[in-house]
């Protein structure tokens, strides 16, 4: 194989000359490597929404006047939905009265299956959850549990007040006034708030079937 000479090869020779010169003014493309992977950004992890924003998805207690003028103890029935944290007061197969609700926060605390209003307190109080309190009645220590729990010295046991509770079970599941965050929180009873579970009280006697399910 013969190389061209003469000014052919000369302009050949001139512009390897300004490729060396300049060597910032060409470059080539960066090749990708098969099989090799480059550091990826990492994606940041979803925030938890605020209890806030879950509040506002839950519709709000809702009633229907004509059903509800028709309500009485003898009538009624309840129905309390796990899937869609409602409790219903229904006069026959109507709804009178349509409430949001937070159950257990754990599968099964708030047990499914048919059950009878057992009691009505309007001012219960938990005999398990409570606080542990000093002789001046000053919070010692809060959120405690009767069952694993010990009071210290010079305190006594109160009770978290449940206001307008309607018990369901013997051990101890009802309906009362709670904190709603918008998500299942309980420790098995059906929280409401105050409104709605005044209704209910006012509505339901010992005795009214009442049904926990999907």
């Amino acid at each position: 194989m013969r190389f061209f000479s003469g000014p052919l090869s000369a302009a050949f020779q001139i512009t390897a000359v300004l490729l060396l010169a300049l060597p910032g003014q060409m470059t080539a493309a960066p090749q990708q490597v098969p099989g090799a992977t480059g550091a990826q950004p990492q994606k940041k992890a979803p925030k938890q929404k605020p209890a806030s924003e879950l509040i506002s998805k839950q519709a709000k207690l809702q009633t229907v006047p004509r059903v509800l003028n028709t309500a009485t103890p003898d009538n009624t029935r309840v129905y309390v939905s796990l899937g869609k944290q409602r409790a219903y007061l229904l006069v026959g197969d109507e709804v009178a009265i349509d409430s949001p609700i937070s159950s257990g926060k754990r599968a099964g605390m708030t047990p499914k299956g048919s059950y009878t209003v057992l009691e009505k307190d309007p001012d219960h109080r938990s005999s398990v959850y409570g606080a542990f309190v000093n002789s001046r009645g000053l919070i010692v220590r809060a959120g405690v549990s009767t069952r694993i729990d010990s009071a210290p010295s010079g305190t006594h046991y109160v009770g978290a007040p449940m206001k307008w509770f309607m018990r369901l079970t013997n051990d101890g599941v009802g309906m009362h006034v709670g904190i709603l965050p918008g998500y299942p929180a309980s420790h098995g009873c059906v929280r409401m708030p105050e409104e709605g579970a005044k209704l209910f009280y006012d509505h339901v006697k010992v005795g009214t079937p009442a049904v926990i399910g999907d």
